[in-house]
């Protein structure tokens, strides 16, 4: 009698688990998250998800676990829990670290500054370097004496919650060395710029001084033929960043005048760094600009500029597009 018993109880407990491992682990609109803590041990996340209401019965989950041979392989980090999901499934997850990915940009035209502002001000990536200056951040990636401004890939980065600052600026640095690398393997002959470093300080002008796409190589053009030239590069852009702090909005005429290794009205040459983080096109464009003979240009004021190649043409378009919309 005891046996039977005994054979009706296993059965019934072998039924309830085969519909536990059929059913959903919860069917809630949203859906659900848990955070493995590192080092946690098998029976710490089992009941982690007890209290996370996501397993009613610890014993089947161990189980099963223990019966594939995955209690000891689960991973940690923060996992994204969809309504309708199974144990199994659940398992599953844990098991390969499908954790949740977060994204950051760094967007085209940002200064160093901007971006350490937007990886501090981002909840999900851990915060070390509140306290380091610049030279400190640069020695960290191991490049001591380097300086930091152009040196990061406008990009999208993918990361899991409490990545470090300094890993998601190691794989933005090595980015921008792969793509600057790429870009002067392929640049034009004649160029008046010397090494991957000029082109670096070419493309963040650039970057800064059109959101055009098609407008990029022509601005390269005009600055190259300006350097081939030995004239000034006139660019608004650099007289800004070398400003600082005291820059708050508008240029006047007294900031064209008053020299600063970034001030291109001043001074001959390529300023000493980049102005910002140029991508892609601006990259290339520097290693291979337009052909022609425009040496100026001016903002129409819609986003586009007006080329001209002699200075009398340059004057009239400014007295067109600049001086006539102020009045």
């Amino acid at each position: 009698m005891l046996g039977v018993l005994a054979a009706v109880a296993g059965a019934v407990l072998v039924a309830d688990y085969r519909t536990w491992e059929l059913s959903a682990l919860h069917n809630e609109e949203d859906p659900r998250y848990l955070d493995v803590p590192a080092g946690s041990s098998f029976k710490t996340i089992v009941w982690l998800l007890v209290d996370e209401g996501l397993v009613d019965r610890p014993r089947y989950f161990e189980f099963m676990a223990r019966q594939r041979g995955d209690a000891g392989r689960i991973q940690s980090g923060e996992y994204n829990v969809p309504p309708g999901i199974r144990p199994a499934e659940l398992l599953d997850r844990l098991v390969r670290g499908q954790v949740i990915q977060y994204s950051f940009t760094i967007i085209e035209g940002w200064t160093f500054n901007q971006l350490r502002v937007a990886l501090k001000a981002d909840p999900r990536v851990l915060d070390t370097l509140s306290d380091v200056d610049d030279e400190d951040v640069m020695a960290a990636l191991g490049q001591e004496g380097v300086h930091p401004e152009g040196r990061f890939y406008p990009d999208t980065y993918s990361f899991t919650r409490g990545t470090r600052d300094i890993d998601v600026l190691r794989r933005a640095f090595g980015a921008m060395e792969r793509e600057l690398e790429n870009a002067w393997s392929e640049r034009t002959d004649g160029l008046p710029i010397a090494d991957p470093y000029e082109a670096l300080i070419l493309a963040s002008i650039i970057e800064k001084e059109t959101g055009l796409g098609s407008e990029r190589r022509t601005i390269a053009g005009v600055f190259s033929r300006r350097l081939q030239q030995n004239m000034r590069l006139q660019t608004d852009p650099t007289v800004i960043y070398g400003m600082g702090n005291s820059y708050e909005g508008r240029i006047r005429t007294r900031d064209l005048r008053t020299d600063t290794p970034y001030n291109t009205y001043t001074r001959r040459g390529l300023p000493p760094t980049p102005i910002a983080m140029p991508g892609r096109a601006s990259l290339r464009a520097a290693v291979d600009p337009e052909p022609g003979d425009a040496l100026y240009f001016v903002s129409r004021g819609d986003g586009s500029h007006h080329f001209s190649a002699t200075y009398e043409e340059h004057r009239k378009a400014v007295q067109r597009y600049i001086l006539g919309r102020n009045e």
